[in-house]
C-alpha cells in the first residue's frame, strides 16, 4: 500500500461526489491510484424526507476491516449534518475506502468534498 509523500506534490484537484444512501453499505469513494491520498474536507448528510428521522452509518474500510466515523447517527427529518468538516479532515490511503448507508432507502442525500493529491 502506497503512502505517498503530501509535502512535495505534483498535483491536488478538488472533488465533490454525491449519493443517495440505502440501506446497503456502499462505496462513496474509493482510492484505487497507486502514489494518491484522498484528503476528505467534508461529509454532509441530509435528511430529504420531510416527516421520518433516519440513522447514518459512515465508515472507512482498511485493510479488510471496516472502522466506523460514525454509526447510527440520527439525521432529522428535513435537517442537514455535517460529519467532517475541514477542522477533522482525514486521508485515504491506496486501496482504503469510505462506505455509508442508511436505516432507510433514499432518504438520506450525501456530498462529500475531497481532494485528490499525488
Amino acid at each position: 500500500m502506497a503512502n505517498p509523500n503530501i509535502v512535495d506534490v505534483s498535483t491536488i484537484k478538488g472533488r465533490t461526489v454525491g449519493a443517495l444512501l440505502t440501506t446497503s453499505n456502499t462505496s462513496i469513494i474509493n482510492n484505487s491510484v497507486t502514489g494518491e491520498v484522498l484528503k476528505i474536507n467534508t461529509i454532509f448528510v441530509s435528511n430529504v424526507d420531510g416527516v421520518n428521522d433516519a440513522d447514518v452509518t459512515a465508515s472507512v474500510y482498511i485493510g479488510g476491516t471496516y472502522y466506523n466515523i460514525t454509526n447510527t447517527v440520527t439525521v432529522p427529518a428535513d435537517a442537514t449534518l455535517v460529519l467532517v468538516s475541514k477542522d477533522t479532515t482525514f486521508y485515504l490511503e491506496e486501496a482504503q475506502q469510505l462506505y455509508m448507508q442508511a436505516s432507510a432507502n433514499y432518504d438520506l442525500e450525501v456530498v462529500v468534498s475531497y481532494e485528490e493529491i499525488s
